[in-house]
């Protein structure tokens, strides 16, 4: 007789799929910065405010995220967040005015998008997983790498060929079609389909099933997520791993994600080029987090995140020399490299904020250290974009991410080892140290 997959494996595939539909539309924005700026005449540094407060909601959302599915359940909440993103983007169609892609581009994506972000994989692999964890959020992350992958050279066509407002409309579409396959194979708890997480020992009770319910915390999700900042915002080891993902965020996201494209675009490669090789960048991407997440659950966390983010910053100081109207080879070994070590960074960071805060608040401090990340991506896209207005290139964007990651490598090696094997919970579950 052949054996069913277990169910952890239909539940990650689930939230695979979603965040590929979320990432679609942030990764429109690299390669319509120049024709909305042909069309509208709006400079650089608005759209790039645009793209700024969509990054920063993506992250301040998340924390009250990671609330919100524990009170709500995982599958009303990616549900709902991904209509709203697919509505959002939709309805950019027909802004006529620049204080309509701040709402629209901004604050309804950046909402929806925040309302799942990586929140959902710490919340995922905490509930469903005992073994695997670290391999799983690596495939979980490169979710959104997929994503760029799928929609970055769609995009690009699209916006070429027919328009800016064709290649929304895409996304929109795409991000609504995710919706049908959330509802029917993403589950909240093990319980609700009477098993246990994959590599649990436990028994399933008698008494469980479907339709039982997970146990509800006393008070808003919203109270909850402030509850477990105010708890761990002396801490530390979190202080540390907040500091270093904001510079992960502006190294990524903020710079690479947002300006590579009108950067290559600058000196004389077409756009269509461009973006096919940021979408290369996205099937590195797969590669490296999911072996990050590998070696995640064999190699200290924190050395890895100190490799990461030592050879990131080695290879943004050399990338204004490998600008050229052609692809030639060592762009090409920019392009693999930096793909690998895309977001490597996250399945290490899932790992410590689980040991330091626990299964119950690990989820929740993730959130607000993505919350950091996308600060971070923020200020870094809506920088770049107003020097490149004034000083007429990207040049020091990429020289002065470089030297943050210098400072991100010594932020990860001080981070302290775990006190025991025992994590620290935090909020709920007792004091931070």
């Amino acid at each position: 007789m052949r054996r069913r997959p277990h169910w952890a494996w239909l539940v990650a595939f689930a939230g695979f799929i979603a965040l590929v539909g979320a990432a679609g539309f942030r990764a429109a924005p690299s390669v319509l910065i120049d024709p909305l700026h042909a069309e509208y005449g709006w400079s650089r540094g608005t759209i790039s405010a645009a793209v700024s407060i969509n990054l920063v909601l993506y992250g301040l959302i998340s924390p009250f995220a990671a609330a919100l599915m524990e009170r709500f359940g995982m599958r009303r909440v990616v549900a709902c967040a991904l209509l709203l993103v697919g509505t959002g983007s939709g309805l950019t169609v027909f802004m006529t005015s620049s204080w309509q892609l701040l709402l629209l581009w901004g604050v309804l994506v950046g909402t929806g998008t925040g309302a799942m972000a990586l929140t959902l994989v710490a919340t995922l692999t905490s509930r469903w997983f005992v073994a695997r964890k670290g391999l799983v959020s690596g495939l979980l992350t490169a979710g959104s790498a997929a994503g760029q992958l799928v929609f970055l050279p769609l995009v690009a066509m699209l916006a070429t060929r027919y328009g800016w407002r064709e290649a929304s409309l895409a996304v929109a579409l795409a991000a609504l079609g995710v919706v049908p396959l959330v509802l029917a194979f993403l589950r909240d708890h093990p319980r609700d389909v009477a098993t246990t997480a994959y590599g649990a020992t436990d028994v399933v009770p008698d008494s469980a099933t479907p339709h039982d319910e997970p146990p509800v915390r006393a008070g808003g999700s919203a109270a909850r997520a402030v509850r477990v900042l105010a708890d761990v915002i002396r801490n530390r080891t979190f202080l540390l791993l907040a500091g270093g993902f904001a510079i992960c965020g502006a190294s990524t996201n903020g710079l690479i994600g947002t300006h590579f494209v009108p950067a290559a675009h600058d000196h004389g490669m077409p756009y269509t080029t461009a973006a096919s090789l940021l979408a290369l960048v996205g099937i590195f991407d797969i590669v490296g987090t999911v072996a990050s997440g590998w070696l995640t659950d064999r190699v200290d966390p924190r050395l890895l995140l100190g490799v990461y983010y030592t050879l990131r910053g080695g290879a943004l100081v050399l990338l204004p020399q490998l600008f050229a109207p052609t692809t030639e080879p060592p762009m090409w070994a920019f392009v693999i490299f930096y793909g690998l070590d895309w977001v490597a960074t996250v399945p290490p960071t899932v790992a410590l904020c689980r040991h330091w805060f626990g299964p119950a608040a690990g989820p929740i401090v993730f959130g607000w250290v993505f919350a950091s990340h996308q600060v971070g991506a923020a200020i870094a896209a809506f920088a770049a974009g107003a020097a490149r207005d004034q000083l007429g290139s990207y040049d020091v964007a990429w020289y002065g991410a470089g030297g943050l990651c210098v400072l991100a490598t010594v932020m990860s090696l001080r981070i302290r080892r775990a006190p025991s094997d025992e994590p620290l919970a935090a909020a709920e579950d007792g004091p931070s140290r």
